[in-house]
């Protein structure tokens, strides 16, 4: 039985002890090479390949669940944390800050992830959430001689303690109420739709977790932690992460709260509009790229949490397809900002960005493909993935929430066509450093992507989304 249970945890099994072989070959060996990187990108993807080939079932009491929805985020993840860290490699050493520990911690949040999105009961998801958010707060404030990355990660850590405070209580309050820690006894509890201790207890929940994905009105850290982390630290945090949460959601309100959809919408329709205009306005006064793109990241989280509230499989597969889609352009753009230096300084700001069709044309070619692809302009990725959301939203009834998620997508547009009007048109200040050639191609790989291989790749992506939405449902 156990070795059962053992068999459907392979991809944990895997990174946890990649991440010790890890720690015991880096203590020796003292510094980050290309070939530690490389057995830590290694083990990243076998377990996405085992996680997508393996097993399914419910292993270790129904704690652990591997279906096609765990199968499919896994791979994702664990794709994107290979990504972040080819880029964080060259970037750290140019430096002179390159040390084995990053590596490490990016596969112990990939662990962590890893059981968030198997989590099939309340305490394997909060010890997915702990585990993938203690390596964040790390990587968070890795330049440690660095002032403002040493607030980031201080910051990210006290905030990050109070949302594990609201999950837990509210976890405490789904227990104590609905008598059981499981999904499915959960779902038998609410059948009849949930009473006021159990919805005040997912409340909390929800909080807890949209905290992890920078959703407003608990985004608070999100423009401070992304300014002070490393450039390409940044971009993990932008894309895997917020997979992982958000497919945890998915999993917690359609699997233990699926009969109270009638209830819980309500709530994450307020938190993704709320999170939709927060992002778009607040984003207007930032002159900061990495500023600016948290402030994107809060409304894009908006658009795939609208989509979550319509319900159902279509609701879900929309939220789905939304956040694959994202996360190939956010991070492409942070690949570009890791490729482009002038003087040795990184061009983090709108000025920065002045006139760099003329010095760096392939980097402000894809940097406008990601802008675009952002803003939602078709038919680049963004346009299908809001079209997804938006679709699914209108099915599910919630009309006046798409107009008005509509209207944000408009205000956001300034930022983005701002960003473009300085590339484009502005005088460059100077010349820029030559990039390294990993980030450059990870920016055109990326760039490519949102368009014009996002328009075959559609039809894949489409029905595997279906599949691991199904599998929820």
């Amino acid at each position: 039985m156990f070795l059962t249970d053992l068999s459907l945890a392979y991809p944990e099994v895997i990174l946890g002890v990649a991440a010790l072989v890890l720690v015991v070959w880096g203590a020796f060996q003292g510094k980050s090479t290309a070939v530690f990187n490389g057995a830590a990108i290694l083990a990243l993807i076998v377990a996405a390949v085992v996680a997508l080939t393996g097993p399914h079932g419910r292993a270790f009491h129904g704690g652990l669940i591997a279906d096609a929805m765990s199968g499919f985020s896994k791979a994702f993840i664990y794709g994107f944390s290979a990504v972040a860290i080819l880029l964080s490699d060259r970037w750290m050493a140019r430096r002179g800050e390159a040390k084995f520990e990053l590596a490490i911690l990016v596969v112990l949040a990939a662990l962590g992830m890893g059981v968030m999105v198997s989590a099939g009961d309340l305490i394997s998801l909060y010890m997915g959430i702990e585990l993938h958010s203690l390596a964040l707060y790390v990587l968070a404030a890795f330049r440690r001689d660095d002032g403002k990355g040493s607030e980031a990660g201080l910051k990210y850590f006290v905030l990050g303690a109070l949302s594990s405070g609201l999950l837990l209580y509210g976890a405490s309050l789904i227990y104590g109420f609905a008598g059981s820690t499981q999904f499915p006894a959960i779902a038998e509890a609410v059948r009849n739709g949930a009473d006021g201790g159990v919805l005040f207890g997912l409340v909390f929940l929800i909080c807890g977790i949209a905290f992890k994905v920078s959703a407003a009105p608990f985004h608070m850290w999100t423009p401070d932690v992304y300014e002070g982390a490393p450039t390409p630290v940044v971009g993990f945090f932008a894309a895997a992460p917020k997979l992982a949460a958000m497919v945890l959601l998915a999993r917690v309100l359609t699997e233990a709260f699926g009969t109270a959809v009638h209830q819980w919408q309500q709530v994450i329709v307020i938190i993704a509009l709320l999170s939709i205009f927060v992002g778009a306005f607040a984003g207007l006064a930032q002159r900061n790229l990495k500023r600016l793109w948290a402030y994107s990241s809060i409304a894009n989280i908006g658009y795939a949490l609208l989509g979550l509230a319509a319900g159902g499989e279509a609701g879900t597969q929309s939220m789905l397809l939304f956040m694959i889609l994202y996360m190939v352009d956010v991070t492409g753009f942070f690949a570009c900002l890791c490729a482009l230096e002038r003087y040795g300084r990184p061009m983090e700001t709108l000025d920065d960005m002045a006139g760099l069709v003329k010095e760096r044309p392939g980097l402000a070619l894809a940097i406008t493909a990601f802008s675009l692809s952002a803003l939602g302009l078709p038919p680049f990725a963004g346009f299908w993935a809001k079209f997804y959301v938006f679709k699914a939203a209108i099915g599910g009834g919630l009309i006046w929430p798409t107009v008005l998620g509509l209207l944000g997508s408009v205000v956001a547009a300034v930022y983005y066509l701002r960003l473009l009007r300085k590339m484009w048109f502005d005088a460059a200040p100077g010349p820029t450093d030559v990039p390294p050639l990993t980030a450059r191609w990870i920016a055109l790989i990326c760039a490519l992507f949102s368009f014009p291989v996002v328009l075959p790749a559609l039809h894949w992506l489409e029905g595997l989304a279906q599949a691991a939405a199904a599998a929820l449902a």
